[in-house]
């Protein structure tokens, strides 16, 4: 386990080995308080949802085979919409103009229904009972019926329930529920389900009669037999008006009320039951099977010994895992962090031994060809790029020295012109002092050197402007030794000289000054450099014409790529120009290693 500290926050990182322990102790102990408190009651739920999930699949099974009874009936009700000569007796018998039909029209309508649309209802299905079609001039047509039982004469049709629910549903099938066969004329009626539908012209869309097919409800029972369910589970069927259409044993009404509830456990009869059901979506009907718990209470003697053997060996099996995962993993990625963390200090040469031919043993090659790509990629790229960028830095320093000879070269050329010829070699003396400071450096110099450099140059330009000049330099003791870009100031000081202080009648002023600027966070304290005069000023504009200044600012930039500079001038008032170089680049040793 190890702590970090980020920005005031603590985190608490977990390491490989700590997880590992922990997951041996979480194993250790789950076993054990599984034995007294959670394993029985953990096992005797996992029993029922192994339970309930098969019981689930055989419930899935037995509503597809229903639905799939129901849907062979289905097709039956469509079968007259296959037959041309029925649709077209169907349509003439629903015609308002039948009475006025031709014998030979109605003739041909009746054959069709009454023999022909019989062969194509030739069911394949057993127990179906029979289908009847009632057209819409109130005939009705008895077929294929098994019982062959005739039809109650004058039967209200049209006031029965599935009637009316077959024109409720408007050319789709209705399911209806258990209910007598009343229509047939015999000693006892049957209970039957059935399959109706409206029967309507595809073209005009009006009604042309309702067919019916009738099934025994032992069909339900043949069915749901296939299924192997414990003698003790009881299996019902409902329709979706929560009607109990089957059931293998006898089923309360305050059981149906409970698991219609959405209760999935439901008591009676001295005993508790848990309740699957499935909705069969066409049809709206429901099956419900209810398993004891009496049952599940008898496995719990065999969950007690099986739970004394998990936990003995759990406890042998973490042990061991826990062993060979700590030797197995937990080294081979400590030695990559080893490694690694020397590759982050700088150390490129580092490589890790590799042993086996596994997946970490395949990561340890990975990270050494890595390591290596690394190398070469810095000695090819980085270097070479730092090379280039050490050239330019170079070449534009080079631009100010010229420069600044051609600008102090002219001045002398005033001098001479005079006749100030003891000035002019006083001013050759200290010309050549300057040099020896441009020439004899490197690129890179001390703020302190850089301020002792830009005093010659102002007792230079003194000894040519006499009173009309007067320069202040400063800055703190203790930045004496940060490290700037020889040559940064002079193009500045100059500019502030000849632009500014030259053109003007009277006297003027420079001040040079540097101090470092305070901030919260260490790392973000800058250097300030400011030059000022009170010169004639110049437009903004004006001034970064200048080839000193324009160098200035691309040797800057090379120099700190957060470094910043700011002009400010107002005609007749004077110039200022300020420098903001963050501290941690006048002291990097990049920087340092230049001169």
């Amino acid at each position: 386990m190890r702590i970090w500290y980020r920005e005031g926050v603590t985190f608490m990182v977990l390491t490989m080995r700590s997880k590992l322990i922990i997951l041996y102790m979480l194993t250790v102990a789950v076993p054990i308080v599984s034995i007294v408190y959670i394993l029985p009651h953990y096992y005797d739920g996992l029993f029922t949802r192994q339970t309930m999930l098969l019981s689930k699949g055989s419930l899935a099974s037995l509503t597809s085979n229903i639905e799939m009874y129901l849907d062979d009936l289905e097709r039956l009700t469509i079968t007259p919409y296959l037959n041309d000569d029925v649709m077209i007796g169907l349509k003439l018998k629903a015609s308002p103009h039948y009475p006025e039909a031709s014998d030979y029209s109605k003739y041909m309508a009746e054959r069709a229904i009454r023999y022909m649309l019989p062969m194509q209802l030739r069911n394949t299905r057993q127990n179906i009972l029979g289908t009847i079609i009632l057209p819409m001039d109130g005939s009705v047509y008895q077929i294929n019926a098994m019982d062959r039982s005739p039809l109650v004469p004058d039967f209200p049709y049209s006031q029965q329930d599935w009637y009316a629910k077959a024109f409720e549903k408007d050319g789709s099938v209705a399911y209806i529920s258990s209910h007598p066969q009343n229509y047939l004329d015999m000693d006892a009626s049957k209970q039957v389900f059935s399959v109706a539908r409206l029967l309507k012209d595809p073209d005009s869309g009006r009604p042309l009669g309702v067919i019916m097919t009738d099934v025994a409800n032992v069909v339900l029972a043949n069915i749901i037999r296939e299924n192997s369910f414990n003698t003790t589970t009881i299996v019902a069927m409902f329709d979706e008006d929560h009607k109990l259409l089957y059931t293998n044993h006898p089923l309360k009404p305050e059981l149906i009320s409970q698991f219609f509830a959405g209760k999935t456990t439901v008591s009676g009869d001295g005993d508790s039951y848990r309740a699957v059901m499935k909705t069969m979506p066409k049809s709206g009907w429901s099956m419900v099977v209810l398993f004891s718990d009496q049952e599940f209470q008898s496995q719990l003697k065999w969950i007690y010994r099986m739970g004394a053997l998990f936990a003995a060996g759990g406890i042998l099996v973490t042990m061991f895992l826990n062993i060979s995962l700590t030797n197995w993993i937990v080294k081979p990625f400590r030695k990559m962090v080893h490694v690694m963390k020397k590759v982050q200090r700088g150390d490129l040469d580092q490589r890790l031994t590799i042993h086996g031919k596994d997946e970490i043993a395949q990561l340890g090659m990975t990270l050494n060809t890595m390591i290596s790509q690394l190398q070469e990629l810095i000695d090819r790229e980085f270097r070479a790029v730092l090379g280039q960028r050490n050239a330019e830095y170079r070449a534009l320093q080079s631009q100010i020295q010229p420069h600044f000879l051609y600008n102090t070269l002219n001045g002398f050329v005033g001098l001479n012109r005079s006749g100030q010829h003891r000035l002019l070699e006083k001013c050759i003396l200290s010309l050549s002092s300057m040099l020896r400071y441009t020439l004899e450096h490197g690129d890179m110099t001390t703020l302190r050197e850089e301020m002792n450099f830009l005093e010659q140059y102002c007792e230079l330009q003194r000894l040519r402007f006499q009173d009309r000049l007067t320069v202040d330099i400063g800055y703190d003791s203790d930045m004496g030794e940060i490290r700037l870009p020889k040559l940064l100031l002079q193009p500045l000081v100059e500019n502030a000289i000849i632009h500014g202080i030259e053109p003007q009648s009277g006297a003027g002023k420079v001040e040079i000054m540097a101090r470092r600027v305070r901030s919260e966070s260490l790392e973000a304290d800058r250097i300030l450099i400011r030059i000022l005069d009170n010169g004639v000023g110049f437009k903004s504009d004006d001034a970064l014409q200048g080839v000193g200044l324009h160098n200035v600012r691309e040797r800057l930039a090379l120099f700190s790529k957060e470094a910043q500079l700011h002009m400010h001038s107002a005609i007749g008032v004077g110039s200022e120009i300020e420098i903001r170089i963050p501290i941690k680049d006048v002291s990097s040793s990049e920087y340092c290693d230049r001169g």
